[in-house]
Formats: structure tokens, C-alpha cells, sequence
């Protein structure tokens, strides 16, 4: 049972870090305007194995926090409030003749 109990914390600490990892993706997808669809189905699917993981870790009788320090994606910048636009010179078009 020991074993069962350890083998689950490991991939539940396994999962927040990939949780983590996808929560940071989806939000640099945001900022771009993307489709994030896709991750965001993923993070739910991971949610749902996680959710099934700490039922059962409780019901071997395990209660006890898991912690992840250390693992944490960097957050993506923010894009900045005004961006200068570009200065376009005009250029006379050559004829092909």
C-alpha cells in the first residue's frame, strides 16, 4: 500500500508541473490571439486523471499536501500598452516594360 501511495504522489507532482507548464503555454497563446483550444482541452483532461489520482491516494489513506516548489514556469511578459508604429518610406514602382 506504501508503495501505491508513493508511486501516486510522484506522478501527481509529475502532473502539476506538466499543469503548470500548459497553463503558461495557453496564456502565451492568449496574449497572441491564438487558438488555445487544444491545451485547454488538454488541461482539463489532466485535471480529471488528477482528481481521479488524489480519490484514490485518499482512499489508500494518504492526506498529507503535496508540495512542488521549484517547478514553476516563468510567467510569459506582458505585451506593452502602446508599441510605436513603424515609419513607411514610399518607393516608386518599377515598370516591368
Amino acid at each position: 500500500m506504501d508503495n501505491r501511495v508513493n508511486e501516486i504522489r510522484k506522478v501527481i507532482k509529475a502532473l502539476r508541473v506538466s499543469m503548470i507548464e500548459a497553463e503558461a503555454v495557453m496564456r502565451g497563446q492568449i496574449m497572441r490571439d491564438q487558438d488555445c483550444t487544444f491545451v485547454a482541452q488538454e488541461l482539463l483532461k489532466m485535471r480529471a486523471v488528477m482528481s481521479g489520482l488524489v480519490r484514490e491516494k485518499e482512499a489508500l489513506g494518504d492526506r498529507a499536501p503535496i508540495l512542488v516548489s521549484g517547478h514553476f514556469a516563468p510567467r510569459p511578459a506582458s505585451k506593452p500598452a502602446f508599441v510605436r508604429p513603424v515609419k513607411r518610406h514610399l518607393v516608386a514602382a518599377e515598370s516591368g516594360r
